[in-house]
């Protein structure tokens, strides 16, 4: 008989890996942010909000999730096939070359940092390392090692939220109350899309956030940057 898995065990490996102590390279990413900045579409706190909520609901926050709980299923099932459709379908998604540098560099680090849970790391060995985006890795890592979808997705949202916000804390800049303000604010729709990309198709991908893909391309080619995206 499989023993259950351990609760405290699951939150523990969760919080670490979504933490932005975890290496996968989280801070050299703004998103496009940094053009956006440049731009002044953010200039403040909130149009800071108004940029991160439409990145969660119309952009990539959504689609992550979706991805994500997609192959959390997969890993949980040990479908590798599924898992190999998924991290195709990802990395075919990114809308721009950063954003694509993106998902796959961070998918690539977090993989590799599953190493001291082999039994973990092991779900993702028939996975091309080069060509594994971030949600998929996040995913298959969760529902290999037990951890519930529902706080595997908001975990995600929440580093991916963070990622934005401490991009514009150090790039407008903002004061850290001011970041940490929008995260609190956002953490309501934070779980909506969380609780959405529980059961939505795989077909329900894809974005409407324009401006925030013309950002990500606009990056490429801007003079002066501090950020990889």
């Amino acid at each position: 008989m499989t023993a259950a898995p351990d609760p405290a065990a699951a939150l523990w490996r969760l919080l670490l890996w979504a933490s932005p102590a975890f290496p996968v390279g989280s801070f050299a990413h703004s998103h496009g942010l940094e053009w956006a900045i440049e731009a002044g579409d953010v200039r403040d706190s909130a149009t800071l909000r108004d940029w991160v909520e439409d990145a969660l609901t119309f952009g990539t926050g959504r689609t992550d999730a979706i991805l994500l709980a997609h192959a959390h299923r997969a890993a949980a099932a040990r479908d590798t096939a599924r898992l190999a459709e998924l991290a195709a379908v990802a990395a075919a998604l990114a809308p721009a070359r950063e954003r694509r540098l993106e998902t796959l560099g961070q998918g690539r680090a977090f993989a590799a940092a599953l190493a001291p849970w082999p039994e973990v790391a092991s779900a993702l060995d028939s996975l091309d390392r080069d060509a594994l985006a971030y949600p998929v890795a996040f995913g298959a890592a969760c529902g290999a090692a037990g951890v519930a979808l529902p706080e595997a997705l908001l975990a995600y949202l929440q580093a991916f939220a963070g990622m934005l916000v401490w991009a514009a804390v150090r790039a407008v800049p903002l004061g850290q109350t001011d970041g940490l303000g929008v995260l609190a604010v956002i953490a309501p729709l934070a779980a909506q899309v969380a609780a959405e990309a529980q059961s939505a198709p795989l077909d329900a991908v894809g974005g409407a956030a324009w401006r925030l893909d013309i950002a990500a391309m606009r990056h490429e080619t801007q003079y002066t940057r501090l950020f990889r995206s």
